[in-house]
């Protein structure tokens, strides 16, 4: 069931972004490379609205994204061998909480009109931290309709859902607001949340860190766990802040 999700997700993706860079190609002329909040429309000097500005495409994402072995203070950033991380693939119960599981495209709506993914950890520690690191822009207020379903999902489902799996179910039993980062001041909007889940057997509490930050027409995801029962207290704060610099950076 997956793959056939994924591909058609993939199908879809790809035309989004076809269409995207006809709209980039089509406002070339106007000189226009903000990245405000899609969806919102800028003044022009005769009072008419003008169009708003494309969303990034992957080139932009990739160039705004860690690099394959950049190094993050002990961490270290590498690309997804296959397609990402497992968990763009699972699934939530009710649907409402989705967001709090995955956002990708292939299981959540709406469609990113671009991605790229990349996962943090210290390569020698078999059990320690990974952060999975994705940037996705978005098409026609897609970035702001993301945020507000996340928000949504934040408090409707605060007393616990069920992750659904390829192969098992898991139990999160919380989902609590946590800290935004300090440079959540600078974005648009920032929502950060601690998971207390049931592992798979139903007999440990594992905890899990989620921080999804927007600028503009994109989205910073930020998804931190560990594979034992310590509570690590959030996303590593040197991770999200190195990758919003490379981001402010790539945006000039």
């Amino acid at each position: 069931m997956y793959g056939v999700r994924n591909l058609r997700g993939r199908q879809r993706r790809l035309a989004v972004v076809g269409m995207v860079a006809a709209m980039a190609l089509g406002m070339s002329a106007c000189g226009s490379d903000d990245d405000s909040p899609a969806g919102s429309a800028g003044a022009k000097k005769d009072g008419k609205a003008s169009a708003a500005p494309a969303a990034p495409d992957e080139a932009r994402l990739k160039a705004a994204s860690f690099t394959d072995g950049e190094k993050v203070g002990t961490y270290t950033a590498s690309e997804y061998v296959l397609d990402g991380p497992l968990g763009d693939a699972y699934t939530a119960v009710p649907d409402g909480c989705q967001p709090l599981v995955s956002l990708s495209g292939e299981v959540s709506d709406p469609d990113p009109a671009a991605e790229v993914q990349r996962k943090v950890d210290v390569p020698d520690e078999m059990l320690g931290v990974t952060v999975d690191v994705t940037l996705r822009s978005y098409a026609s207020g897609g970035a702001a309709t993301v945020m507000k379903a996340l928000d949504k999902a934040g408090r409707d489902c605060a007393g616990g859902f069920t992750e659904q799996r390829a192969v098992a179910a898991a139990k999160y039993l919380k989902a609590e607001p946590a800290k935004a980062p300090a440079f959540a001041a600078e974005a648009d909007e920032a929502k950060a949340y601690r998971f207390t889940i049931l592992d798979v057997k139903g007999q440990q509490k594992l905890y899990e860190y989620l921080t999804v930050v927007r600028s503009g027409s994109t989205t910073l995801s930020f998804r931190a766990e560990i594979t034992s029962t310590e509570d690590i207290g959030g996303v590593p704060p040197e991770v999200m802040a190195a990758q919003w610099a490379k981001f402010r950076a790539a945006k000039g």
